[in-house]
């Protein structure tokens, strides 16, 4: 029998890899989504395994998620993301999310990649929300809002100013204030042409905000859509963060993957679709098929855009992929004998 090698990438080496390129990570994500409409993938879903008995108990004792998926086209790559969230891992100095991600070959189905898939996951969730700002925010964008001041709010600060350079203020706010000036410290000396401000409540700052974008634990919503001008684009990265009014007040609602974020079910949108009040028919598109040109992303400055997005393992696939590939040209990594 053939020796089978395994190549293991750790958290160094995907970095030299250039995993935290957003650029190239955002691509990744478009093709990633379109390739979904062209049927070119396979999305099992999402399996959480859960500590406690209620989301409020989720969001204290955390989650261990295993996503698998083939991705085909030019990534022709199938794997498992396997991610552990341990909200209270901060009081220990650790992050909040831990992935590991194992890349299979299509054809043999034997493992050929083990790699640290943490900043894989975070720069392609910024992605996600880039390529909907890409689409779904005006295009002379000013003002922003970032609700949730930890990595998750980085990465979609970082996506923004790629596809919307022309913002010049970012309101951050956090339940925890000490993080959001920690925020605001650390991207002041980042971005000196973008000017930030910690806020110790929200209202003020998404009534002036094109964008708005919730990345939080939030169990009870916190934006009213009262606050929301024509125009704004809110994004519900998360979990309940939005009143279902907003979603109500929205001229258009747009999603990533509308069957995943139904099967993961704690998303404003999920939950009012779960209650009856919104149906399937009233999703408006998912982004691949507005980067598909099939349906419409924004049509007028006046449009107020709901979207959400839960996050499929077929974006880490294709991120991890791309490093993979990079790695055999450049002996990247190392080669563990799997099969002798």
């Amino acid at each position: 029998m053939s020796k089978v090698d395994i190549l293991f990438l750790n958290n160094k080496d995907m970095e030299t890899l250039g995993v935290g390129d957003m650029p190239a990570a955002i691509h990744d994500v478009e093709r990633a989504y379109m390739l979904v409409e062209q049927g070119n993938v396979i999305t099992p879903g999402k399996l959480p395994m859960r500590w406690g008995k209620t989301a409020e108990d989720e969001n204290v004792y955390g989650r261990i998620n295993a996503m698998p998926g083939y991705l085909g086209g030019e990534y022709d790559m199938a794997g498992i993301k396997w991610i552990g969230s341990g909200p209270m891992n901060y009081k220990k100095g650790l992050p909040r999310a831990s992935v590991t991600v194992i890349l299979n070959d299509p054809d043999t189905k034997l493992p050929v990649c083990i790699a640290d898939g943490t900043e894989a996951s975070a720069k392609r969730t910024g992605a996600s929300g880039g390529v909907a700002m890409k689409l779904l925010s005006k295009a002379d964008t000013s003002v922003m809002t970032i609700c949730g001041a930890g990595a998750q709010g980085r990465t979609q600060l970082e996506a923004a100013l790629i596809v919307r350079p022309g913002i010049q203020k970012v309101y951050v706010y956090d339940i925890r204030l000490e993080s959001s000036q920690r925020f605001v410290e650390e991207s002041s000396a980042k971005y000196p042409h973008v000017e930030f401000i910690a806020v110790a409540e929200p209202k003020q700052a998404v009534e002036e905000s094109d964008i708005v974008v919730c990345v939080t634990l939030a169990n009870d919503p916190f934006i009213q859509a009262d606050w929301l001008k024509k125009g704004t684009l809110l994004l519900n990265l998360a979990d309940f963060e939005v009143t279902y009014d907003c979603v109500k007040k929205a001229d258009k609602i747009v999603v990533d993957n509308w069957e995943t974020i139904k099967h993961r079910m704690i998303s404003t949108v999920a939950l009012m679709w779960k209650d009856g009040i919104i149906k399937d028919t009233d999703i408006d598109a998912q982004l691949g098929e507005i980067l598909m040109e099939t349906k419409k992303g924004r049509e007028n400055d006046e449009e107020i855009i709901y979207f959400n997005a839960v996050g499929t393992g077929i974006l880490d696939l294709a991120v991890t992929t791309r490093c993979y590939r990079k790695a055999l040209k450049e002996g990247v990594g190392t080669k563990l004998a799997y099969w002798e």
